[in-house]
């Protein structure tokens, strides 16, 4: 999700992929719906006999470890500023590419 955008500058075709699962995910997480991915890892571990978790894996695996509760208002602004912003990025980018005329030789 993060990153898309970015990797759409390469292969372009990729925007027909990452912009409907980015609004997807967006749509999930405004709505506080749990995460289908996690929820399918979760039930996984559970059958393989590892223990549960809580917070999603974001909040497990990347700000449990340094200390920040994914909850937290702060937190939670700079996931959306650091996601918004990179796909700001790659699909400003993209449009300029687009959009300027065709140089002929």
């Amino acid at each position: 999700m993060l990153t898309g955008s970015l990797l759409a500058l390469r292969r372009p075709v990729l925007v027909r992929l990452h912009a409907p699962v980015a609004l997807v995910v967006l749509g999930i997480n405004l709505a506080g719906a749990p995460c289908p991915l996690t929820t399918v890892e979760l039930a996984l571990r559970e059958r393989a006999g590892a223990p549960p978790y809580d917070g999603g894996f974001l909040g497990h695996v990347v700000f449990g470890p340094v200390g920040l509760d994914v909850g937290s208002a702060a937190v939670q602004v700079g996931m959306y500023t650091v996601a918004l912003g990179l796909n700001a990025v790659g699909y400003g980018l993209l449009f300029l590419r687009t959009s300027r005329p065709v140089a002929r030789r």
